[in-house]
């Protein structure tokens, strides 16, 4: 037996990280067929093999640094995460939260601390500053039940950094009491430094993360830079004397435009958060933890149980008072309860601070019973915060069912994504995924159709390889993706025939540009399928990756509204503008904008949008001098023989060339029937169908000068 405990605790860091993997494999299993949170079977492994348990593992710099990473990870993907316009909708509501889930334990946590447990002035007030501190320590369980834009979850996630601010600030002005520096200077100085140290995160990362983000699109190096800006913000935020939980935070909130919540930058960083570092401090939380300091003692006991009783108290005022003020659901005020209750992060920060301060007859300004009660109040918050905050999901999951539209289950999505050129690709796939509705996850369809010549075999690899990269790009987002190349006589006709085998919506492809293909404006075959398919098109030529456009412009025609496809590509664009929280801004007549605004204000009520009269389409020239490069412009087109197509849309070739070139572009060619659209009228010949006669007729008869269509009615 002496021999083996030798080998006890392990020091190899491979076998080190082999127990921790294992443990983050098999906690969950575990947990889950005891229908227990998977944070709790963390913390409980923790305390299992750490010093205080078996012993297995020490509490060395290993879980420190890992276990600090975890902290700023859960803190930068709340930021992420949050709906920046839901967060500007409810910014009073996250407030007030905030200032109470502060002032209450302080207040509270004062008078109890001076009465009950007999402490000094400083060390209450100290002592209180912990109970008003929370951690997000059951994030990931929102995050798991999809509910990160729920109302009450971004209360939660704001009031925290206000809560954790005002927190540390407080400590920050206890120590410099006990070091004499307090002085007029004193104050000037922290408002000073803190306030260039959230200057520089605010105004200067988000540039620096729209310039990075143009000039390299690997998803790797994007995933060291968000990471390297986010220890950044923290050492900045550590420098002025304040947790750099906060700069993490921080950092997720200003870069949240400039990371998509289906990109796959986000992905990664939700992947390696979740399956690593997330883990890792919940397992160094439990192994602070000693079961034999609990039972110490008389004074430990009512020390935590003391510290327990009014921190979870105080929050709960604080959470019913909130839900009071606003009137608010009792479930959204148990998620806020169960979201802001667990202490961690900075509650350990101030109790190792005033545990390290001696007072000057000697004693410690925080002895022993409060730092084993600070643990034991980590122990019990953290696992009562991941219950309630469970418990609230699993019910608020449950209201969204229900509530939820039966349109979207109706919905027949499916989009097809015809590609040939590799330069390309990920745009079209960034978009794609983008427009796709995530709750019916029925995947892409990618597709490379070729000519049947003699050079088919080298044709077929190519296409292959491409498509091997489209499928890699959907798997590294955990999206699904059906793929399939083909040869065809023709391209157009591959592309319907495709789009019939596989049940497809709708197609996005790429705009032509490749002049030694054809030289004119529509590629051949682009004109070919958009007249002989009458679903919903979108073409698209974007020069710069899609998180990083500032504005959408969308130019619709007259009598666009009277198209069966017209609330496909306003949701489609919708979605667009929700994932990478820009503003969209429409043009058309009056009539059509009023249908498009209360679309918008019933389906994304927090979409930024704007509504510009355009008369006449003659007017559409005059946009280009509105947008700029970092613009998405977005023409609604008509085919012939539909409601809203007008001779005006003859000319629009000729006029992206001249007023809109160089631009990001896209081009919609809206759903033309509801039902079979292989039917052959009049309206919809299905033959292709290239220039109007009569243009080659003019440009036959040189002295017949082309005369300007009104707006066609």
């Amino acid at each position: 037996m002496a021999n083996i405990t030798s080998y006890f605790p392990i020091t190899d860091p491979t076998q080190i990280f082999f127990v921790v993997m294992l443990i983050i494999l098999f906690a969950p299993i575990v947990m889950g067929k005891l229908r227990i949170p998977h944070i709790i079977g963390m913390i409980l492994a923790g305390i299992l093999v750490g010093p205080h348990g078996l012993g297995l593992l020490a509490q060395d710099s290993s879980f420190h640094i890992f276990g600090t990473v975890g902290l700023y990870f859960i803190m930068l993907l709340a930021g992420l995460e949050m709906n920046m316009e839901d967060f500007k909708h409810n910014r009073d509501k996250t407030v007030v939260h905030g200032l109470l889930a502060f002032a209450i334990p302080m207040i509270l946590g004062f008078a109890v601390n001076s009465v009950i447990l007999k402490y000094g002035v400083l060390t209450s007030i100290l002592l209180a500053s912990m109970y008003a501190s929370h951690t997000l320590i059951a994030y990931p369980t929102v995050m798991k039940f999809g509910l990160t834009q729920e109302r009450s979850v971004t209360i939660a996630v704001g009031a925290t950094a206000i809560t954790d601010t005002l927190t540390l600030l407080v400590l920050a002005i206890i120590v410099a009491l006990f070091k004499g520096n307090v002085t007029g200077w004193f104050w000037v100085m922290l408002v000073v430094k803190t306030a260039l140290v959230f200057t520089i995160i605010i105004l200067g990362f988000p540039r620096m993360a729209r310039k990075f983000f143009k000039l390299y699109d690997s998803a790797v190096v994007q995933f060291i830079f968000v990471i390297v800006l986010m220890f950044l913000a923290a050492i900045l935020m550590e420098l002025v004397d304040l947790e750099g939980l906060l700069g993490a935070f921080l950092t997720g909130l200003v870069l949240n435009r400039y990371v998509p919540k289906v990109s796959r930058l986000m992905y990664n960083l939700e992947f390696v958060g979740n399956a690593i570092f997330i883990p890792y401090f919940l397992i160094s939380v439990g192994m602070l933890v000693s079961v034999e300091s609990m039972l110490s003692g008389w004074t430990t006991i009512k020390v935590a149980s003391v510290m327990i009783l009014i921190a979870l108290t105080s929050k709960w005022l604080a959470s019913l008072m909130t839900q009071k003020t606003f009137r608010l659901q009792p479930l959204e005020r148990e998620m806020i309860f169960g979201l802001s209750n667990a202490q961690a992060g900075a509650t350990l920060a101030a109790v190792m601070v005033g545990y390290n301060i001696f007072l000057p007859d000697g004693q410690r300004l925080l002895n022993n019973d409060v730092l084993n009660g600070t643990i034991i109040l980590i122990l019990v918050t953290c696992l009562y915060s991941s219950v309630t905050t469970e418990r609230a999901s699993k019910l608020m999951v449950l209201r969204n069912r229900d509530m939820m539209p039966h349109d979207d289950v109706a919905d027949d999505e499916k989009i097809l994504i015809p590609m040939n050129y590799p330069e390309i690709a990920d745009s079209l796939m960034s978009l794609g995924i983008m427009m796709r509705n995530n709750k019916l996850n029925r995947g892409l369809v990618g597709l490379n159709v070729i000519f049947e010549d003699h050079d088919t075999r080298n044709n077929l690899e190519r296409g292959r390889k491409l498509l091997d990269h489209m499928l890699q790009y959907a798997n590294s987002m955990n999206v699904l993706m059906q793929t399939q190349v083909r040869i065809s006589n023709n391209i157009a006709t591959g592309i319907k025939h495709a789009f019939n085998e596989f049940h497809a919506s709708e197609i996005i492809m790429g705009l032509h540009t490749h002049h030694d293909v054809s030289n004119k404006f529509w590629g051949d075959f682009h004109q070919n399928l958009f007249n002989s398919l009458s679903r919903q098109i979108i073409m698209a030529h974007i020069k710069q990756p899609l998180n990083t456009i500032r504005r959408i412009q969308v130019a619709v025609p007259s009598r666009a509204q009277y198209e069966p496809g017209f609330y496909r590509w306003i949701e489609r664009l919708a979605r667009v503008g929700d994932n990478i929280e820009c503003r969209m801004i429409f043009h058309g007549r009056k009539d059509t904008l009023i249908l498009i605004g209360e679309y918008m204000r019933n389906n994304h009520p927090n979409l930024r949008g704007e509504y510009l009269p355009m008369e006449h389409w003659n007017e559409l020239p005059q946009l280009a001098t509105t947008i700029a490069n970092d613009h998405l412009f977005v023409v609604v087109s008509a085919r012939k023989g539909t409601i809203s197509y007008k001779n005006a849309l003859e000319r629009l070739p000729d006029e992206l060339r001249r007023h809109f070139s160089g631009i990001n572009l896209m081009i919609i060619f809206p759903d033309q029937y509801d039902g079979d659209t292989d039917v052959i009228t009049v309206a919809n010949p299905q033959i292709p169908l290239s220039d109007s006669p009569y243009e080659d007729i003019r440009e036959w008869i040189k002295g017949i000068p082309r005369p300007l269509q009104p707006e066609g009615e």
